[in-house]
Formats: C-alpha cells, structure tokens, sequence
C-alpha cells in the first residue's frame, strides 16, 4: 500500500481506469510549462529536494581544527487539488453507462494544471518562476495585430543577450484565443504567422498573465518531478468518494536571461 490508499477507495479497478483516463486527456493540453522547460523525473514521492551543488559555510563551532559547510537544496514543493465523485456514478460506470459525470475531476485537474504553470511561468507564492527572474525589459503584447512585433522585440532580446532559440511561447487564457482565432495584414491566420517567428510551440497557459517567450536550446529551466500527478484517495460516505490529485516538484532557473515576459 502507498501512501495514494487506492486500494482503500470503494472503486473498482474498471473505475479507476476511467478516472485515470480521464485525468491523462485534461491535464495533457493544460500542462503548458512542461513543455517549455527541462523534464527530470518521476522521482518518486520520497524524493524531497533538488541538488544545487552550492553549500554555505557553517558558523557555529565544532571543535578546534574543523570547518563545515551545508549543502544547499531546493525543496520540493507538494500540491493536491481536491474533489468528489458520486459513487452513483462510478457505479452505473461499472454497468457500462458511456456519459459518466467526471466534470468535478475535470475542474480539479485544471485547478492543478494552472497552480503548476503560475508556478514555473509566472512565480506564484515563494516560487522561483521565470518571470521573476528574467532579467529583460517586459514586452507589450498590445492587441492581437501588435503579437507579431512584440515577439519579434522579444526574439530579438533573447538573441542579443546571446541567447538562441528555438523558441516557445506561453500565452494566457484570453491571449491564446486572440492568437488562434485572429488574422494578421493580409488574412494569414495570426497563430501561424507568430509560429514562424517562434520556430517552437505556442501553447495555452491556464493560470498565468500576459505570456512568456522562452529559449529551447536547454539547461536554462529544470522542472524537478518527484511524483507525477496521481490520483489519490481520501475517504467516502453513502453519497461520495473524496479524491485529489497530487504531485511534488521543484523548478529551478539556471539561466535568468534565457525568457522574456509579455505583458497586456
């Protein structure tokens, strides 16, 4: 048993493939940070801090004759979202029924998606994000018709700070949509258009603000996965299962220089 207590949970092993499933299609297009940076891991849930390779010297006296240091680590950070499901409905999923209600899963799956993007993009809390740190003046998106020239002063940013591309792109809710659903001069789909400026992905971005435009070449943005978003059990009564999902990471920025931000 693990500390997830599936086996515990009143669901069939049917059940939990449907909620499994389901988990995998909604937070596949909402883990938009994931595919900007560095991937290390599952780790595993015992896995509990990011190596620096840095250390700090230790003041305090040992004895005569010795010095210490302490190493420095970056400590995971756990996150759970959680949320019921009708055991009417798992249920009448184990008769067969093709419209099982999973909408609060889906909730609780872009809740989560969302916390880790402001984390790794924007710097949510005591999270060393990348808009935090990058050091470039911040860009103007303007209105949709303006993204080519704001990614443009962008790219341009990053190259003369040495840094190449390709690039990604992260947009935020309302920004994403403008992309896909306008034209630039001309009537070239405008999402096309910023693609060839990019060379990389253009992905939509729950819980951030504006966008970032970020360097592809690697080693300037490590995403730490200790354990990979699972489906966890809490409790239930007569009438719900209580479930959450959950995982533990760390995201570290070698390479402040390496991102610039857009801002509306």
């Amino acid at each position: 048993m693990n500390h997830l207590l599936r086996s515990q949970a009143p669901i069939s092993d049917s059940g939990w493939n449907l909620l499994d499933e389901e988990a995998r299609e909604r937070l596949g297009p909402a883990l938009a940070a994931r595919r900007l940076v560095d991937f290390k891991g599952p780790l595993g849930w015992d896995y509990a801090a990011t190596n620096l390779g840095r250390s700090t010297p230790v003041e305090e006296g040992l004895g005569d004759g010795l010095s210490a240091r302490r190493r420095s680590v970056l400590a995971l950070l756990e996150l759970r979202a959680e949320f019921e499901i009708l055991r009417s409905e798992l249920e009448d999923a184990d008769r067969g029924a093709p419209d099982t209600d999973l909408s609060p899963l889906d909730a609780a799956a872009l809740r989560i998606a969302a916390a880790e993007n402001g984390a790794v993009l924007m710097g949510r809390g005591d999270q060393d994000g990348i808009a935090k740190r990058s050091p470039h003046e911040r860009v103007s998106l303007g209105a949709p018709e303006d993204y080519p020239a704001a990614l443009a002063r962008a790219s341009e940013s990053l190259l003369a700070s040495g840094v190449g591309g390709p690039f990604g792109l992260a947009l935020a809710d309302e920004q994403y949509r403008e992309a896909v659903g306008s034209t630039s001069r001309g009537g070239y789909p405008l999402l096309e258009h910023l693609r060839r400026i990019v060379e990389g992905p253009i992905v939509w971005a729950p819980g951030t603000e504006g966008g970032v435009l970020v360097s592809l070449r690697g080693g300037d943005f490590t995403f730490e996965c200790g354990q990979d978003l699972s489906i966890g059990y809490s409790a239930h009564d007569e009438r719900a299962v209580r479930l959450y999902l959950e995982e533990s990471f760390s995201f570290h920025v070698a390479t402040p220089e390496a991102a610039v931000v857009l801002e509306v």
